[in-house]
């Protein structure tokens, strides 16, 4: 069994949001297998059954992002999967890009960095969604927390549907790229 989280903050005002990369890639993945997360418990709104060929579940926290590894580690005790990929939104990556690791620090990221410290370990594959616009940020928070703006929607598309790509190879090669 594999398990996929997004990452994201959930309610309305959140929607659309830099921060909610995680969410909105893991419902491009659901929408184009006519699926729904929508399941409770575990700290998240989840599915569970079949895709690619491979047991899944795939989870949406409805923590806040900061407390992402609560529900985590919920999810990774009752399920007991094989492999857990985690993905989430990245200001160090420009707008249009993802990058996949295996392992590693968190880096700047408030609710990886719950996870890492919730799970006890680094080695947890990630998929982080670039949201690094071109110009300087001043306030941090309010950008990540903000809108997407119109000028990288199709950036920021973009690197959603490289994110899903990235998601499905990994559910089709057993969490081994």
């Amino acid at each position: 069994m594999i398990l996929i989280v997004g990452l994201g903050n959930y309610g309305i005002e959140y929607q659309n949001t830099n921060h909610n990369a995680g969410f909105m890639a893991v419902d491009r993945l659901m929408d184009e297998n006519g699926v729904e997360v929508t399941k409770k418990g575990f700290k998240s709104l989840y599915f569970c059954g079949s895709l690619y060929g491979e047991s899944v579940v795939i989870a949406k926290p409805q923590t806040y992002m900061n407390l992402s590894g609560e529900a985590v580690v919920e999810l990774k005790n009752f399920f007991k999967p094989d492999k857990i990929l985690i993905v989430y939104d990245d200001i160090d990556l420009p707008y249009g890009s993802i990058r996949y690791r295996q392992k590693g620090s968190a880096g700047t990221h408030n609710g990886m960095r719950n996870i890492v410290k919730l799970t006890g370990t680094e080695d947890i594959p990630r998929i982080r969604i670039g949201i690094k616009p071109e110009e300087e940020v001043y306030n941090l928070i309010d950008f990540v927390v903000g809108k997407v703006n119109k000028k990288y929607v199709d950036e920021f598309d973009s690197s959603l549907d490289l994110a899903v790509d990235k998601i499905k190879e990994f559910i089709e090669k057993k969490g081994e790229i």
